[in-house]
């Protein structure tokens, strides 16, 4: 939802205010959205928290409170007049002219404190004091009746689970830890004229004829009785509604008929439709932009437990996507061309869904608006994860407020799909000494917390599908489906947390996979941006700070023996690192999806990364693209071929997989790739996969693949797609591979630096990377060449240069592990 106001009752507050502390003698200028990290950086305060170890010496800054202050003239103060505040983080306390307006305690909630009698004609002031998280939560902590554990694991900072904050803020293990404050979000002084909206939440009825009902409810406060002149408007049909309002809330409704509307559908499956509604007052507008769509959770009983699949406008949609964690660590190192960059990387990799992770933020609205025109589905957690929480009456009561702003606030954005309770709630009953010993109590507990959140969702948005938590078996299920296969969705980690083999995926048969990830390093330029050349080691202290999962680097090192040979150096290290972790994945993605319609969704762990940091993400800090993140383009593919092996090894099946809504028909050709880039044709098939399956296209007995060989293969598609692929049965370093011999052209193409790359082989070059320290994105990377094979590659840099070409890295598997 957006909002505009008259000039003549609206202050808008941002800009540059004064920042210091009480606890010291800093003042500086900060900008407000702002955090108060970034604003002591540029003012030279602090050194960048995110190079070097430089974490470690900037603790300071969370363990006390901060001011920020700036003055504003107010020509007429008559009248009545609200501050709006939102995104504000997170214990704070709001003066206007030294009276206290406001004392916040939700960075999630929107504020609207009345400051009439505060105000003068005149010169005013505003300020607001944001106090330590640190100690907030630590005084909370110490007024609960019981003990409430956080995850240590992930919060080397204590007692975040007190607060209605990102609970990252405090630390996790891909995040920093710094437990960052400030104001995010709109800041304005604004007057009342009749009454002000409320809120604006849509319902829709799809008729039997096609039509569809649009019901648009508005909520009126105002101070007193009047009568307020509303406008609707839909498209191009407006009218105008005179609304007796009292003392309070009032609301009114109003149905638009859409006699035949264009639906909204996910990204792959069809037009992303989008409604102009606006809603409008004598002094305020509010615009929305509506899909009309219906969507169903498909939870039916079936012979292996349960269904879990996402059901819209009368079709099954698998989805195929990642979760979100917020797009920066810093609010103010982010931005919606950076956001919206990670979004469109997203959608470019085949995504049709996004999980937006129960540990971060409710996004702002036009985070939510990107999604729906890029018909990218919104799994919406609600921001509980991995602690137990407190279940006292402030604290539901606070959350109740929320939930029911947040839904109210979001809810008629045609990409959510689904409402969560939270993430990991379930299991964290079972991580600390304190619940394992009396379940009972801390399970009573999450209940409570566990239904104020669902019944205040209902209430917001009676329509909206509710799920109770992530994962779980089925709504109240406290089992472990982490492990349990058979019904709802499943978070698996056993092959990254438990070491085990990446065959391991294919020993469950989820229903939704809604977490599954393996590490990589960031890339190599990245790496640049917070280590020196001496720290260029993995287990150089600065490495390992930036690592932030515990026996995370043993963990990538210790897979690297089991399927390649030792890389030679640091950079190929990094490298062979994000090649390993795109087969992880790919290994998973794979299979399950050859399973549907028993597994209908896989949402990997995670699209992005906070800063730059070793972590699961497929998108570095910055939105370049790791090598898991091209390979996720192809597995994405709506229409796939995958070569997935027998569990006891003996055969190989090509899984066709089509989740278009048209038939089609492949043809596969599958060949042996010797050790020195020969192809040479094995057989081939044509299949035809109906909509929305996925099939057989042929097996082959895995002894018709000599141990010197690769199984390699293309497909086409008679709606145009394609693709291809390699198979090792067995491992990469029982491959005695000989150079690739790569040789490169390069021509600039383009007056803003695109460049074009013929690469060729003439050995087996597998995984080719390119890599430049000018950032950009490769029309293809990762990919293989057999011998005398070219591949044209066109380099897009993300801004438009001038000079000389990039210099460009290549990387392949042989070269990163000879020592030649």
């Amino acid at each position: 939802m957006s909002s505009s106001f008259n000039g003549n009752i609206s202050v808008d507050l941002a800009g540059q205010w004064r920042l210091t502390s009480p606890d010291s003698d800093h003042s500086l200028s900060m900008p407000v959205p702002g955090d108060v990290h970034t604003a002591l950086h540029a003012g030279n305060v602090i050194a960048d928290p995110y190079f070097g170890r430089n974490e470690e010496i900037v603790q300071w800054v969370a363990k006390q409170d901060w001011q920020i202050e700036r003055s504003f003239n107010l020509d007429d103060a008559s009248g009545d007049w609200y501050l709006d505040i939102d995104y504000l983080d997170t214990v704070a306390s709001v003066y206007v002219n030294d009276t206290l307006v406001l004392e916040g305690n939700n960075c999630f909630q929107r504020y609207r404190p009345d400051v009439t009698k505060a105000l003068k004609a005149g010169e005013n002031t505003i300020r607001i004091v944001l106090h330590s998280s640190i100690r907030a939560g630590a005084e909370l902590q110490a007024k609960q009746p019981f003990y409430i554990p956080y995850s240590t694991a992930n919060s080397p900072i204590p007692n975040g689970n007190m607060l209605r904050k990102p609970q990252c803020h405090f630390g996790w293990d891909w995040n920093i830890a710094v437990a960052p404050l400030g104001l995010y979000g709109t800041i304005a002084l604004k007057k009342l004229e009749t009454a002000r909206i409320e809120n604006v939440v849509t319902r829709q009825l799809h008729n039997a004829d096609g039509s569809v009902d649009l019901q648009v409810t508005v909520a009126l406060h105002a101070k007193g009785v009047g009568v307020a002149q509303v406008y609707f408007q839909l498209d191009d049909e407006r009218l105008r509604l005179d609304v007796g309002v009292n003392a309070g809330e009032t609301s009114v409704t109003h149905v638009f008929h859409v006699d035949k509307p264009k639906l909204w559908w996910p990204a792959g499956s069809g037009e992303q439709a989008l409604y102009g509604l606006s809603v409008e007052t004598n002094s305020e507008t509010v615009t929305r932009q509506i899909g009309l769509r219906t969507v169903e959770l498909i939870t039916d009983e079936d012979e292996a437990g349960g269904r879990f699949a996402v059901k819209v406008n009368g079709r099954e949609i698998f989805a195929r996507g990642a979760n979100w964690i917020p797009a920066d660590a810093l609010f103010s190192r982010s931005s919606p061309a950076l956001t919206e960059d990670l979004l469109q990387s997203a959608a470019a990799a085949n995504m049709n869904i996004i999980r937006i992770w129960g540990g971060g933020f409710y996004e702002q609205d036009w985070f939510y608006d990107i999604c729906d025109r890029l018909g990218l589905m919104i799994w919406q957690d609600f921001m509980f994860a991995c602690n137990l929480y407190p279940s006292t009456g402030d604290f539901l009561e606070n959350v109740e407020a929320e939930v029911g702003y947040q839904v109210r606030r979001l809810a008629t954005h045609p990409a959510i799909v689904l409402w969560c309770g939270d993430n990991e709630l379930v299991g964290a009953l079972t991580w600390f000494e304190e619940s394992r010993n009396d379940r009972d109590r801390y399970l009573v507990s999450y209940d409570r917390l566990n239904r104020t959140i669902e019944q205040a969702m209902k209430k917001a948005a009676p329509d909206a599908i509710w799920w109770p938590s992530s994962p779980a078996s089925g709504y109240l299920n406290f089992g472990d489906a982490w492990h349990a296969d058979g019904s709802g969705d499943m978070h698996y980690w056993s092959v990254w947390h438990e070491n085990k083999s990446f065959d391991n995926y294919r020993s469950v048969r989820p229903r939704f996979c809604s977490e599954f990830g393996f590490q990589s390093y960031t890339s190599l330029p990245v790496i640049k941006t917070y280590a020196d050349a001496k720290d260029m080691n993995i287990a150089s202290p600065v490495m390992e700070l930036h690592q932030k999962n515990a026996g995370g680097n043993e963990r990538i090192a210790g897979t690297m023996f089991r399927y390649f040979r030792f890389p030679k150096d640091f950079p190929n290290f990094v490298y062979l690192s994000q090649v390993q972790q795109g087969l992880a994945i790919k290994t998973a993605v794979e299979y399950w999806r050859s399973l549907k319609p028993h597994c209908m969704g896989t949402i990997y762990w995670q699209l992005n990364d906070t800063w730059p940091v070793a972590s699961w993400s497929s998108l570095d800090y910055g939105g370049r693209w790791k090598a898991m993140h091209y390979l996720v383009r192809r597995f994405f593919q709506p229409v796939s071929v995958a070569a997935i092996p027998s569990e006891d090894n003996k055969t190989i099946r090509f899984s066709l997989v089509n989740d278009t809504n048209a038939d089609v028909t492949v043809d596969v050709a599958v060949s042996l790739l010797k050790l020195d880039g020969e192809r040479v044709p094995l057989t081939a098939a044509h299949a035809v996969c109906t909509p929305d399956s996925a099939v057989t296209a042929l097996s082959i007995d895995a002894s018709q693949v000599p141990a010197d060989c690769l199984l390699a293969w293309h497909f086409t598609a008679s709606n145009g797609m394609g693709g291809e692929g390699h198979y090792v049965h067995g491992t990469y370093k029982a491959l005695e591979l000989q150079p690739a011999g790569l040789t490169v052209q390069r021509e600039e193409i383009e007056e803003n630096g695109t460049v074009e790359l013929t690469v060729t082989a003439k050995g087996l070059a597998l995984f080719v990377m390119i890599e430049s320290e000018t950032e950009g994105r490769y029309s293809d990377n990762a990919f293989d060449l057999a011998a005398g094979e070219s591949r044209r590659i066109v380099f897009t840099p993300a801004k438009p240069i001038a000079g000389s070409v990039p210099d460009f890295r290549f990387y392949d598997l042989q070269s990163s592990q000879s020592v030649d």
